[in-house]
């Protein structure tokens, strides 16, 4: 494989509650590694069907947030037709076309390119699932 385009999948253990998991640390960890100072883009994909990536503020209560409105939008109550799992389940099934399981930014001089407050999330609603993986790929 050339070394303009560099993958990697990292594994992330939510545990069993509704999680937002900041990846930003461990995203700038990947391209210290492989980027060496280049322009590119970073992707991540979450191969999941009940999860998502987002860039928001953390810490400030923007997570929680974030947490609080996807229940106004998607109860976790019996309405859903998908059933398997958990009590409402099904919304977690409806998760990402609201929150996408990709995100593609860009990467000026091996650095993420993100503004003062954003982070790179994985957001995780079903509690069913502890462990997710999550794709970093670079393109040079």
């Amino acid at each position: 494989m050339s070394d303009a385009f560099t993958t990697r999948v990292l594994n992330v253990a939510t545990g069993s509650t509704e999680r937002i998991a900041d990846l930003t640390g461990e995203c700038e960890a990947f391209l210290r590694e492989v980027a060496a100072g280049r322009d590119g883009l970073l992707n991540l994909f979450v191969p999941h069907a009940t999860a998502g990536i987002a860039i928001i503020e953390t810490g400030a209560g923007s997570d929680d947030d974030l947490l609080a409105a996807l229940h106004t939008l998607l109860p976790a109550d019996d309405r859903w037709q998908h059933r398997h799992g958990s009590p409402g389940h099904g919304r977690d099934h409806v998760l990402p076309a609201f929150v996408p399981p990709h995100a593609t930014l860009p990467v000026v001089g091996g650095r993420l390119e993100l503004g003062t407050w954003q982070s790179v999330c994985l957001v995780d609603t079903n509690k069913d699932n502890p462990d997710r993986r999550v794709r970093l790929s670079f393109l040079a």
